[in-house]
């Protein structure tokens, strides 16, 4: 029952040792007008005179598209 039970640990430590790690990404705005990718949406920049433009994006793709969303529209640099 011992080894059972062992195994079991084991297994369950194992899968979740495999899932992947998840890294939200934002794009921050400074405040000379430009923007940067941030690599975790939960972190903030250290300072002040900066904002969030995008939010928990999933990927860096999709990172990117909203930073080049933002230039386009103006509301980075």
């Amino acid at each position: 029952m011992k080894r059972l039970a062992f195994a079991v640990c084991v297994l369950a430590l194992g899968f979740s040792a495999a899932t992947p790690a998840r890294a939200d990404f934002a794009v921050v705005k400074f405040e000379w007008g430009y923007c940067r990718i941030w690599w975790n949406s939960a972190a903030n920049p250290v300072g002040t005179g900066w904002t969030k433009v995008a939010v928990g994006l999933p990927d860096l793709g999709a990172a990117w598209a909203a930073l080049n969303k933002a230039v386009a529209t103006k509301a980075c640099r």
